[in-house]
């Protein structure tokens, strides 16, 4: 898996974040720490271009999940507690669309992974570069 970050300026700075390769158990914590990495940096709005996704496990959709967390200056669940992580998720799907983090162009299993966990709820998803950008602020 590859991990690449850039900044874009919208009507505020965006940071996507490129994640290529599977998403699954072996890898996700690499994302969430550099989603970490990059709000530490002062990145607040935050796109996950998942073009280069072909598949995604429930530890994918943790990480998800971890970065809304994160964005919205929350605390994250503890991996070591495995499933506790992702009864979070579960707890915390209906709260409503983020604002600050947002996903692009994910494949046709990771958009199915998506819709039948509900998640497309609490993520827009956008399959344009400029009109995802132009969505935050």
């Amino acid at each position: 898996m590859t991990i690449t970050i850039d900044q874009v300026q919208g009507k505020v700075p965006v940071t996507i974040l490129g994640v290529q390769g599977d998403l699954d158990a072996s890898n996700y914590q690499e994302v969430i720490d550099s989603a970490t990495q990059a709000f530490e940096a002062g990145a607040r709005d935050m796109l996950i271009d998942m073009s280069d996704i072909q598949f995604m496990s429930s530890s994918g959709l943790v990480a998800l999940h971890s970065i809304a967390l994160l964005l919205r200056g929350e605390k994250l669940p503890d991996p070591e507690f495995g499933w506790e992580a992702f009864n979070t998720l579960e707890r915390d799907r209906e709260s409503g669309i983020q604002e600050h983090v947002k996903l692009l162009n994910p494949q046709p299993q990771v958009d199915r992974s998506l819709e039948i966990t509900g998640l497309k709820k609490f993520f827009e998803v956008y399959t344009d570069l400029d009109t995802a950008v132009g969505s935050f602020g």
